[in-house]
């Protein structure tokens, strides 16, 4: 869990949404803290528009170094179960089947980290069945 001590802190969150008219999209603010002894890591994300969802994250270590799990949890009832790595500045999560909620898509995020680890640039794809994947939103983490 030592190698995910560079997100602890508090952040900024930007989001790019494709084909928006609007350039980057509202922020949020996300916070990220160790629970229980460093033995997890907390990640709560807060947005003032109603209609994005608030969301809190608990993450676990996985049996391999580098590999975790991420539970989420959001304010529309939303619960999910990712499959997270972080390996050399880049973090992935991805859901390629079902869960705790309905599997209707697939969703995967790959974010990487700045040099100085003060910026993480990221984007969401989304795979409907029967289709690749496509660019659902990009979104960029700031320290603040």
């Amino acid at each position: 869990m030592k190698e995910l001590e560079v997100f602890v802190g508090e952040w900024s969150v930007e989001a790019r949404f494709p084909g928006a008219s609007f350039g980057v999209g509202p922020s949020a603010r996300c916070t990220c803290e160790w629970l229980l002894g460093g033995q997890y890591l907390v990640q709560r994300t807060e947005i003032s528009l109603p209609d994005a969802p608030d969301s809190y994250t608990v993450i676990a270590a996985g049996e391999e170094s580098g590999r975790y799990t991420q539970h989420y949890f959001d304010s529309r009832g939303v619960t999910r179960l990712y499959a997270m790595t972080f390996e050399n500045g880049v973090w992935t999560l991805s859901r390629e089947s079902a869960d705790f909620s309905s599997f209707d898509f697939a969703q995967r995020f790959t974010g990487t980290f700045s040099a100085d680890g003060n910026r993480i640039d990221g984007l969401w794809e989304k795979a409907f069945p029967g289709s690749g994947w496509e660019l659902d939103f990009e979104l960029s983490y700031t320290r603040a």
